[in-house]
Protein backbone atom coordinates (compact mmCIF):
# COMPACT_ATOMS: atom_id res chain seq x y z
CA UNK A 1 0.00 0.00 0.00
CA UNK A 2 1.29 3.44 -0.95
CA UNK A 3 1.34 5.44 2.27
CA UNK A 4 0.00 9.01 1.91
CA UNK A 5 2.04 11.99 3.03
CA UNK A 6 0.82 13.27 6.39
CA UNK A 7 0.45 16.91 7.34
CA UNK A 8 2.33 18.67 10.14
CA UNK A 9 -0.44 18.32 12.72
CA UNK A 10 -0.97 14.64 11.90
CA UNK A 11 2.71 13.94 12.56
CA UNK A 12 2.44 16.14 15.68
CA UNK A 13 -0.49 14.14 17.05
CA UNK A 14 1.07 10.72 16.39
CA UNK A 15 4.25 11.80 18.21
CA UNK A 16 2.67 13.69 21.12
CA UNK A 17 2.62 10.63 23.38
CA UNK A 18 6.41 10.79 23.57
CA UNK A 19 6.01 13.97 25.61
CA UNK A 20 4.47 11.87 28.38
CA UNK A 21 6.89 8.96 27.96
CA UNK A 22 9.78 11.36 28.45
CA UNK A 23 8.33 12.52 31.76
CA UNK A 24 8.88 8.97 32.95
CA UNK A 25 12.44 8.75 31.62
CA UNK A 26 13.38 12.34 32.49
CA UNK A 27 12.31 12.13 36.12
CA UNK A 28 14.18 8.91 36.77
CA UNK A 29 17.35 9.98 34.90
CA UNK A 30 17.60 13.23 36.85
CA UNK A 31 16.60 11.86 40.26
CA UNK A 32 17.10 8.10 40.71
CA UNK A 33 20.82 8.14 41.59
CA UNK A 34 20.12 10.83 44.18
CA UNK A 35 17.10 8.88 45.49
CA UNK A 36 19.37 5.86 45.93
CA UNK A 37 21.95 7.95 47.82
CA UNK A 38 19.20 9.48 49.98
CA UNK A 39 18.27 5.89 50.88
CA UNK A 40 21.89 5.03 51.78
CA UNK A 41 23.52 3.68 48.58
CA UNK A 42 27.28 4.02 47.96
CA UNK A 43 28.58 5.24 44.54
CA UNK A 44 29.83 1.76 43.58
CA UNK A 45 26.37 0.30 44.32
CA UNK A 46 24.50 2.68 42.00
CA UNK A 47 25.22 0.87 38.69
CA UNK A 48 23.77 -2.38 40.00
CA UNK A 49 20.70 -0.57 41.32
CA UNK A 50 20.13 0.78 37.80
CA UNK A 51 20.14 -2.73 36.32
CA UNK A 52 16.34 -2.67 36.09
CA UNK A 53 16.31 -0.18 33.22
CA UNK A 54 18.35 -2.07 30.62
CA UNK A 55 17.28 -5.55 31.68
CA UNK A 56 13.58 -4.80 31.34
CA UNK A 57 14.28 -3.22 27.94
CA UNK A 58 16.15 -6.34 26.83
CA UNK A 59 13.26 -8.59 27.81
CA UNK A 60 10.24 -6.42 27.13
CA UNK A 61 10.91 -4.48 23.92
CA UNK A 62 11.42 -7.36 21.42
CA UNK A 63 8.51 -9.28 22.92
CA UNK A 64 6.21 -6.25 22.76
CA UNK A 65 7.46 -5.49 19.25
CA UNK A 66 6.64 -9.01 18.08
CA UNK A 67 3.25 -8.96 19.81
CA UNK A 68 2.30 -5.59 18.36
CA UNK A 69 3.26 -6.76 14.86
CA UNK A 70 0.68 -9.53 15.33
CA UNK A 71 -2.06 -7.40 16.93
CA UNK A 72 -5.13 -5.92 15.30
CA UNK A 73 -8.30 -4.92 17.11
CA UNK A 74 -10.60 -2.01 17.92
CA UNK A 75 -7.69 0.16 19.10
CA UNK A 76 -5.49 -0.89 16.17
CA UNK A 77 -2.03 -2.44 16.23
CA UNK A 78 0.22 -0.29 18.45
CA UNK A 79 -2.27 1.77 20.48
CA UNK A 80 -3.32 -1.01 22.90
CA UNK A 81 0.29 -1.14 24.08
CA UNK A 82 0.52 2.66 24.37
CA UNK A 83 -2.46 2.61 26.72
CA UNK A 84 -1.43 -0.37 28.86
CA UNK A 85 2.08 0.97 29.40
CA UNK A 86 0.84 4.47 30.22
CA UNK A 87 -1.55 3.28 32.93
CA UNK A 88 1.08 1.08 34.62
CA UNK A 89 3.78 3.77 34.34
CA UNK A 90 1.55 6.42 35.91
CA UNK A 91 0.90 4.20 38.92
CA UNK A 92 4.63 3.47 39.34
CA UNK A 93 5.48 7.19 39.14
CA UNK A 94 3.14 7.90 42.06
CA UNK A 95 4.67 5.13 44.19
CA UNK A 96 8.38 5.71 43.39
CA UNK A 97 9.11 8.84 45.50
CA UNK A 98 7.41 7.23 48.49
CA UNK A 99 10.07 4.49 48.65
CA UNK A 100 11.26 3.92 52.20
CA UNK A 101 14.16 1.54 51.46
CA UNK A 102 16.65 0.76 48.68
CA UNK A 103 14.97 -2.54 47.79
CA UNK A 104 11.63 -0.78 47.39
CA UNK A 105 13.05 1.92 45.09
CA UNK A 106 14.91 -0.67 43.00
CA UNK A 107 11.80 -2.86 42.71
CA UNK A 108 9.63 0.06 41.64
CA UNK A 109 12.24 1.03 39.03
CA UNK A 110 11.84 -2.45 37.52
CA UNK A 111 8.08 -1.95 37.30
CA UNK A 112 8.39 1.60 35.97
CA UNK A 113 10.91 0.69 33.29
CA UNK A 114 8.98 -2.35 32.13
CA UNK A 115 5.83 -0.24 31.84
CA UNK A 116 7.56 2.59 29.95
CA UNK A 117 9.02 0.05 27.52
CA UNK A 118 5.54 -1.35 26.82
CA UNK A 119 4.50 2.10 25.62
CA UNK A 120 7.74 3.24 24.00
CA UNK A 121 8.72 0.43 21.61
CA UNK A 122 5.45 0.51 19.62
CA UNK A 123 5.86 4.30 19.25
CA UNK A 124 9.07 3.69 17.26
CA UNK A 125 7.26 1.25 14.95
CA UNK A 126 4.33 3.71 14.70
CA UNK A 127 6.41 6.09 12.56
CA UNK A 128 7.40 3.35 10.11
CA UNK A 129 3.78 2.11 10.01
CA UNK A 130 2.19 5.42 9.11
CA UNK A 131 4.79 7.48 7.25
CA UNK A 132 6.30 6.97 3.77
CA UNK A 133 10.10 6.65 3.53
CA UNK A 134 10.62 10.29 2.63
CA UNK A 135 8.86 11.50 5.81
CA UNK A 136 10.45 9.16 8.35
CA UNK A 137 13.36 11.41 9.29
CA UNK A 138 10.78 14.13 9.92
CA UNK A 139 8.68 11.71 11.99
CA UNK A 140 11.56 10.58 14.19
CA UNK A 141 12.72 14.19 14.54
CA UNK A 142 9.23 15.12 15.75
CA UNK A 143 9.54 12.39 18.37
CA UNK A 144 12.89 13.93 19.36
CA UNK A 145 11.17 17.30 19.68
CA UNK A 146 8.63 15.95 22.15
CA UNK A 147 11.25 13.95 24.01
CA UNK A 148 13.27 17.14 24.40
CA UNK A 149 10.28 19.20 25.51
CA UNK A 150 9.11 16.58 28.00
CA UNK A 151 12.58 16.17 29.46
CA UNK A 152 13.02 19.93 29.86
CA UNK A 153 10.02 20.13 32.15
CA UNK A 154 10.59 16.79 33.90
CA UNK A 155 14.28 17.43 34.65
CA UNK A 156 13.74 21.00 35.84
CA UNK A 157 10.63 20.34 37.97
CA UNK A 158 12.38 19.95 41.36
CA UNK A 159 14.46 23.11 40.73
CA UNK A 160 11.37 25.02 39.60
CA UNK A 161 9.35 23.91 42.62
CA UNK A 162 12.14 25.08 44.94
CA UNK A 163 13.19 28.31 43.23
CA UNK A 164 9.99 29.48 41.53
CA UNK A 165 7.13 27.95 43.51
CA UNK A 166 8.96 28.27 46.84
CA UNK A 167 8.37 24.69 48.01
CA UNK A 168 10.66 23.93 50.95
CA UNK A 169 12.38 20.57 51.50
CA UNK A 170 14.33 19.59 54.58
CA UNK A 171 17.95 18.46 54.15
CA UNK A 172 18.90 14.94 55.14
CA UNK A 173 18.25 11.37 54.02
CA UNK A 174 14.55 11.93 53.28
CA UNK A 175 13.45 12.15 49.63
CA UNK A 176 12.62 15.88 49.18
CA UNK A 177 9.03 17.09 48.81
CA UNK A 178 9.95 18.70 45.49
CA UNK A 179 10.95 15.31 44.07
CA UNK A 180 7.72 13.71 45.28
CA UNK A 181 5.57 16.43 43.70
CA UNK A 182 7.54 16.19 40.45
CA UNK A 183 6.79 12.48 40.14
CA UNK A 184 3.09 13.10 40.77
CA UNK A 185 2.99 15.71 37.99
CA UNK A 186 4.83 13.27 35.72
CA UNK A 187 2.22 10.60 36.36
CA UNK A 188 -0.60 12.82 35.10
CA UNK A 189 1.44 14.10 32.13
CA UNK A 190 2.40 10.57 31.02
CA UNK A 191 -1.14 9.27 30.87
CA UNK A 192 -2.61 12.46 29.38
CA UNK A 193 -0.10 12.74 26.52
CA UNK A 194 -0.42 9.08 25.51
CA UNK A 195 -4.23 9.35 25.55
CA UNK A 196 -3.96 12.33 23.17
CA UNK A 197 -2.13 10.23 20.59
CA UNK A 198 -4.53 7.30 21.03
CA UNK A 199 -7.59 9.50 20.46
CA UNK A 200 -6.18 11.69 17.67
CA UNK A 201 -4.39 9.13 15.46
CA UNK A 202 -5.76 6.18 13.51
CA UNK A 203 -3.81 3.19 12.22
CA UNK A 204 -3.89 1.42 8.89
CA UNK A 205 -5.27 -2.15 8.95
CA UNK A 206 -3.06 -4.92 7.49
CA UNK A 207 -3.11 -4.92 3.68
CA UNK A 208 -4.13 -8.58 3.56
CA UNK A 209 -6.19 -9.24 6.68
CA UNK A 210 -6.59 -12.97 6.00
CA UNK A 211 -2.85 -13.44 5.53
CA UNK A 212 -2.28 -11.42 8.69
CA UNK A 213 -4.63 -13.70 10.65
CA UNK A 214 -2.86 -16.81 9.34
CA UNK A 215 0.51 -15.39 10.35
CA UNK A 216 -0.86 -14.50 13.79
CA UNK A 217 -2.23 -18.03 14.25
CA UNK A 218 1.14 -19.56 13.35
CA UNK A 219 3.07 -17.43 15.82
CA UNK A 220 1.00 -17.43 18.98
CA UNK A 221 2.33 -17.66 22.52
CA UNK A 222 5.85 -17.29 23.88
CA UNK A 223 7.26 -20.08 21.70
CA UNK A 224 5.99 -18.50 18.50
CA UNK A 225 7.20 -15.09 19.55
CA UNK A 226 10.64 -16.43 20.53
CA UNK A 227 10.90 -18.23 17.19
CA UNK A 228 10.08 -15.03 15.33
CA UNK A 229 12.67 -13.04 17.30
CA UNK A 230 15.31 -15.70 16.59
CA UNK A 231 14.51 -15.76 12.87
CA UNK A 232 14.64 -11.96 12.71
CA UNK A 233 18.06 -11.86 14.42
CA UNK A 234 19.41 -14.42 11.94
CA UNK A 235 18.15 -12.32 9.00
CA UNK A 236 19.26 -8.97 10.45
CA UNK A 237 19.83 -6.35 7.70
CA UNK A 238 23.42 -5.18 7.08
CA UNK A 239 22.64 -1.59 8.09
CA UNK A 240 21.39 -2.82 11.45
CA UNK A 241 24.58 -4.83 12.03
CA UNK A 242 26.69 -1.77 11.21
CA UNK A 243 24.67 0.40 13.57
CA UNK A 244 25.17 -2.05 16.45
CA UNK A 245 28.66 -0.85 17.58
CA UNK A 246 27.55 2.76 17.15
CA UNK A 247 24.62 2.25 19.48
CA UNK A 248 26.65 0.24 21.98
CA UNK A 249 29.29 2.96 22.29
CA UNK A 250 26.67 5.72 22.38
CA UNK A 251 24.69 4.18 25.20
CA UNK A 252 27.76 3.30 27.25
CA UNK A 253 28.46 7.03 27.18
CA UNK A 254 24.92 8.10 28.01
CA UNK A 255 24.64 5.59 30.85
CA UNK A 256 27.82 6.96 32.45
CA UNK A 257 26.34 10.44 32.27
CA UNK A 258 22.92 9.53 33.66
CA UNK A 259 24.33 7.50 36.54
CA UNK A 260 26.90 9.98 37.75
CA UNK A 261 26.33 13.50 36.39
CA UNK A 262 23.81 14.63 39.09
CA UNK A 263 25.90 13.35 41.99
CA UNK A 264 29.13 14.57 40.32
CA UNK A 265 27.71 18.09 40.13
CA UNK A 266 26.68 17.91 43.79
CA UNK A 267 30.02 16.59 45.04
CA UNK A 268 32.68 17.75 42.53
CA UNK A 269 31.32 21.08 41.27
CA UNK A 270 29.08 22.46 44.04
CA UNK A 271 31.26 20.91 46.77
CA UNK A 272 28.73 19.08 48.95
CA UNK A 273 30.57 16.99 51.61
CA UNK A 274 27.78 14.36 51.76
CA UNK A 275 24.13 13.81 50.92
CA UNK A 276 22.92 15.39 54.20
CA UNK A 277 24.32 18.80 53.21
CA UNK A 278 21.99 21.47 51.75
CA UNK A 279 24.64 21.83 49.02
CA UNK A 280 23.92 18.28 47.91
CA UNK A 281 20.25 19.03 47.19
CA UNK A 282 21.29 22.27 45.51
CA UNK A 283 23.76 20.40 43.29
CA UNK A 284 21.29 17.67 42.32
CA UNK A 285 18.65 20.28 41.49
CA UNK A 286 21.19 22.20 39.37
CA UNK A 287 22.08 18.98 37.58
CA UNK A 288 18.38 18.53 36.87
CA UNK A 289 18.40 22.03 35.37
CA UNK A 290 21.43 21.00 33.26
CA UNK A 291 19.46 17.98 32.03
CA UNK A 292 16.64 20.37 31.22
CA UNK A 293 19.16 22.44 29.25
CA UNK A 294 20.27 19.55 27.05
CA UNK A 295 16.65 18.58 26.57
CA UNK A 296 15.77 22.16 25.56
CA UNK A 297 18.61 22.13 23.04
CA UNK A 298 17.32 18.78 21.80
CA UNK A 299 13.86 20.32 21.38
CA UNK A 300 15.15 23.32 19.41
CA UNK A 301 17.72 21.40 17.37
CA UNK A 302 15.06 18.89 16.30
CA UNK A 303 13.51 21.58 14.11
CA UNK A 304 16.78 21.95 12.17
CA UNK A 305 17.80 18.28 12.16
CA UNK A 306 15.82 17.15 9.06
CA UNK A 307 17.26 20.01 6.98
CA UNK A 308 20.80 19.31 8.14
CA UNK A 309 20.36 15.61 7.37
CA UNK A 310 19.06 16.46 3.91
CA UNK A 311 22.10 18.67 3.24
CA UNK A 312 24.85 16.51 4.78
CA UNK A 313 23.33 13.06 4.78
CA UNK A 314 22.07 11.17 7.83
CA UNK A 315 25.38 9.41 8.51
CA UNK A 316 27.61 12.52 8.61
CA UNK A 317 24.96 14.46 10.49
CA UNK A 318 24.88 11.82 13.23
CA UNK A 319 28.69 11.69 13.44
CA UNK A 320 28.97 15.47 13.91
CA UNK A 321 26.21 15.52 16.52
CA UNK A 322 27.81 12.70 18.50
CA UNK A 323 31.09 14.63 18.39
CA UNK A 324 29.35 17.65 19.91
CA UNK A 325 28.05 15.47 22.74
CA UNK A 326 31.51 14.02 23.36
CA UNK A 327 33.01 17.50 23.70
CA UNK A 328 30.23 18.46 26.08
CA UNK A 329 30.90 15.62 28.51
CA UNK A 330 34.69 15.85 28.25
CA UNK A 331 34.53 19.56 29.11
CA UNK A 332 32.96 18.79 32.50
CA UNK A 333 36.44 17.75 33.71
CA UNK A 334 37.69 21.36 33.60
CA UNK A 335 34.57 23.19 34.82
CA UNK A 336 34.45 24.58 38.38
CA UNK A 337 31.61 27.10 38.00
CA UNK A 338 28.24 25.34 37.79
CA UNK A 339 26.90 27.88 35.28
CA UNK A 340 29.38 26.75 32.62
CA UNK A 341 27.82 23.27 32.78
CA UNK A 342 24.90 24.68 30.79
CA UNK A 343 27.29 25.20 27.86
CA UNK A 344 28.52 21.60 28.19
CA UNK A 345 24.94 20.40 28.06
CA UNK A 346 24.39 22.30 24.80
CA UNK A 347 26.68 19.81 23.08
CA UNK A 348 24.93 16.90 24.78
CA UNK A 349 21.56 18.24 23.62
CA UNK A 350 22.70 18.33 19.99
CA UNK A 351 23.86 14.72 20.30
CA UNK A 352 20.66 13.66 22.07
CA UNK A 353 18.43 15.04 19.31
CA UNK A 354 20.36 13.03 16.74
CA UNK A 355 20.52 9.88 18.91
CA UNK A 356 16.73 9.86 19.14
CA UNK A 357 16.22 10.25 15.38
CA UNK A 358 19.13 9.42 13.07
CA UNK A 359 19.77 5.75 14.00
CA UNK A 360 16.06 4.96 13.56
CA UNK A 361 15.86 6.89 10.29
CA UNK A 362 18.94 5.00 9.01
CA UNK A 363 17.48 1.70 10.19
CA UNK A 364 13.85 1.98 9.11
CA UNK A 365 14.60 2.11 5.36
CA UNK A 366 16.29 -1.30 5.60
CA UNK A 367 13.51 -3.13 7.49
CA UNK A 368 10.76 -5.36 6.03
CA UNK A 369 7.36 -3.78 6.72
CA UNK A 370 5.85 -6.94 8.26
CA UNK A 371 8.60 -7.12 10.90
CA UNK A 372 9.13 -3.46 11.77
CA UNK A 373 7.99 -3.90 15.38
CA UNK A 374 10.14 -6.91 16.19
CA UNK A 375 13.22 -5.35 14.54
CA UNK A 376 12.73 -2.11 16.46
CA UNK A 377 12.61 -4.23 19.61
CA UNK A 378 15.75 -6.16 18.64
CA UNK A 379 17.50 -2.87 17.82
CA UNK A 380 16.97 -1.99 21.46
CA UNK A 381 19.41 -4.83 22.33
CA UNK A 382 22.22 -2.51 21.25
CA UNK A 383 21.01 0.03 23.80
CA UNK A 384 20.36 -2.24 26.75
CA UNK A 385 23.31 -4.65 26.43
CA UNK A 386 25.90 -1.91 27.14
CA UNK A 387 23.71 -0.63 29.96
CA UNK A 388 23.53 -4.14 31.47
CA UNK A 389 27.31 -4.53 31.18
CA UNK A 390 27.76 -1.12 32.81
CA UNK A 391 25.32 -2.00 35.59
CA UNK A 392 27.12 -5.28 36.32
CA UNK A 393 30.70 -4.17 35.85
CA UNK A 394 31.02 -0.41 36.23
CA UNK A 395 30.67 -0.60 40.00
CA UNK A 396 33.94 -2.58 40.06
CA UNK A 397 35.55 0.02 37.78
CA UNK A 398 34.36 2.82 40.07
CA UNK A 399 35.65 1.10 43.21
CA UNK A 400 38.99 -0.25 41.95
CA UNK A 401 40.03 1.99 39.04
CA UNK A 402 38.31 5.35 39.50
CA UNK A 403 38.36 5.47 43.32
CA UNK A 404 34.60 6.22 43.29
CA UNK A 405 35.29 9.48 41.42
CA UNK A 406 31.91 10.43 39.96
CA UNK A 407 33.44 13.07 37.70
CA UNK A 408 35.80 10.55 36.08
CA UNK A 409 32.77 8.44 35.15
CA UNK A 410 31.17 11.39 33.36
CA UNK A 411 34.38 12.02 31.39
CA UNK A 412 34.48 8.33 30.41
CA UNK A 413 31.01 8.85 28.95
CA UNK A 414 32.43 11.56 26.68
CA UNK A 415 35.12 9.18 25.42
CA UNK A 416 32.48 6.60 24.49
CA UNK A 417 30.49 9.20 22.52
CA UNK A 418 33.65 10.16 20.60
CA UNK A 419 34.16 6.51 19.64
CA UNK A 420 30.55 6.28 18.45
CA UNK A 421 31.07 9.35 16.24
CA UNK A 422 33.89 7.58 14.45
CA UNK A 423 32.04 4.28 14.09
CA UNK A 424 28.94 5.80 12.48
CA UNK A 425 31.00 6.79 9.42
CA UNK A 426 31.13 3.15 8.32
CA UNK A 427 27.32 2.69 8.34
CA UNK A 428 25.59 2.26 4.97
CA UNK A 429 22.50 4.43 4.41
CA UNK A 430 20.44 2.31 2.00
CA UNK A 431 18.08 5.19 1.24
CA UNK A 432 20.85 7.72 0.51
CA UNK A 433 20.44 7.30 -3.23
CA UNK A 434 16.97 8.83 -3.00
CA UNK A 435 17.11 12.60 -2.41
CA UNK A 436 13.62 12.46 -0.89
CA UNK A 437 14.56 9.84 1.70
CA UNK A 438 16.39 12.19 3.99
CA UNK A 439 13.69 14.81 3.91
Amino acid sequence: MEKPQLGFWQVWNMSFGFLGIQFGWGLQMANMSAIYEYLGARPDQIPMLWLAAPLTGLLVQPVIGSMSDRTWGRLGRRRPYFLTGAILSSIALVLMPNSSALWMAAGLLWILDASINVSMEPFRAFVADLLPDEQRTHGFAMQSLFIGLGAVVASALPWLLTNVAGVASAAGHTIPVTVRLSFYVGSVAFLGAVLWTIVSTKEYPPEDLEAFRRMKAQRTGLVGGAREIGEAIAAMPATMRQLAPVQISTWFGLFCMWLYFPVAVARNVVGAPDETSPLYREGVEWAGLCFAMYSAVCFLFSFALPRIAQALGRRLTHALCLGAGALGLLSVAVIHDKHWLLLSMTGVGIAWASILAMPYALLSASLPAARTGVYMGIFNFFIVIPEILASLGFGWVMLHLLDNDRLAAVVAGGAFLALAALLVLRVQDVAAASPRAAA
